[in-house]
């Protein structure tokens, strides 16, 4: 006897299998539709869309990494250099 979970879980899966392939089917279709230059154009900037777009997010990343460390840096060295906090004694 399955679980009334593995059932949601299993009729989900099966929808979002069914909602892919309706969609593959989709694209083929318009695709297949497309003529020669559209489809060169087509290719073209999905495959610039492809390759910038992780570029973007990868350089972004490395560089707020770099900002995270230099600023860690800094801040340490200013901690340093301060006094030792003042205190009264009675």
């Amino acid at each position: 006897m399955k679980s009334e979970f593995l059932n949601q879980f299993l009729n989900g899966v099966e929808e979002a299998g069914h909602a892919v392939m309706r969609w593959t089917r989709r694209g083929l279709r318009t695709i297949a539709k497309m003529n020669g230059p559209q489809l060169l154009v087509t290719a073209v900037a999905l495959a610039l869309a492809l390759t910038i777009i992780p570029l973007a997010f990868t350089l972004f990343v490395i560089f707020l990494l770099i900002k995270l460390v230099i600023t860690a840096f800094i801040v340490s060295k200013r901690r340093k250099a301060l006094p030792p906090p003042v205190t009264l004694e009675k």
